[in-house]
């Protein structure tokens, strides 16, 4: 699994083929097909493991901050520190979304849960503030949230995210 993550986040889903990710982890067929039967399989579990580790990382970064509103922009600064950290290749759930176009792939029906609870914990955080319109206030924050990490994957570290906190303050204060 180690591997495949490793894989599938610096090289996209497509190009990294199972006989690949055998190689690297240097791991039986059998082994793989045992746990995994299929490719498909294996990029859920990958999926659902980088969905569980954004929120630990998400969450950890934001546990101490009380405030709802100050924890949404301390998400920012989070998300800004990351994007640039030259190991920060931008969003896996985006790159799933554009290799799985069909929403009815188990990858990108994976990809899009993800950003639909984003959405959602932007939301709660801005009617726990007392923001207004929380749900196009959401909307806007994960479109930037979007943008900053397409920013990361297509610059690197030095990339124009790292202005992400101030954009999302200037958002958060046209809803109060």
């Amino acid at each position: 699994m180690e591997t495949a993550q490793r894989l599938f986040y610096r090289d996209g889903f497509r190009a990294v083929g199972i006989d690949t990710i055998i190689a690297e982890a240097g791991v039986a067929k059998m082994s793989l097909y045992r746990h995994f039967p299929s490719k498909d399989d294996l990029i859920v579990a990958y999926l659902e493991e980088s969905n569980r580790r954004y929120w630990e990382w998400l969450d950890g970064a934001v546990a101490d901050i009380e405030d709802p509103i100050d924890k949404l922009v301390g998400m920012f600064e989070a998300m800004e520190k990351l994007s640039a950290d030259p190991e920060c290749l931008g969003c896996t759930f985006q790159g799933t979304a554009a290799e799985f176009p069909d929403r009815h792939h188990p990858g990108h029906e994976v990809a899009l849960a993800h950003k639909r609870s984003v959405r959602e914990r932007f939301a709660e955080l801005a009617r726990e503030g007392g923001l207004s319109n929380p749900e196009r206030l959401s909307d806007q924050l994960l479109l930037l949230m979007d943008g900053a990490w397409v920013a990361s994957r297509m610059f690197g570290p030095d990339n124009p995210a790292a202005g992400v906190t101030d954009a999302a303050r200037m958002i958060i204060d046209g809803h109060r």
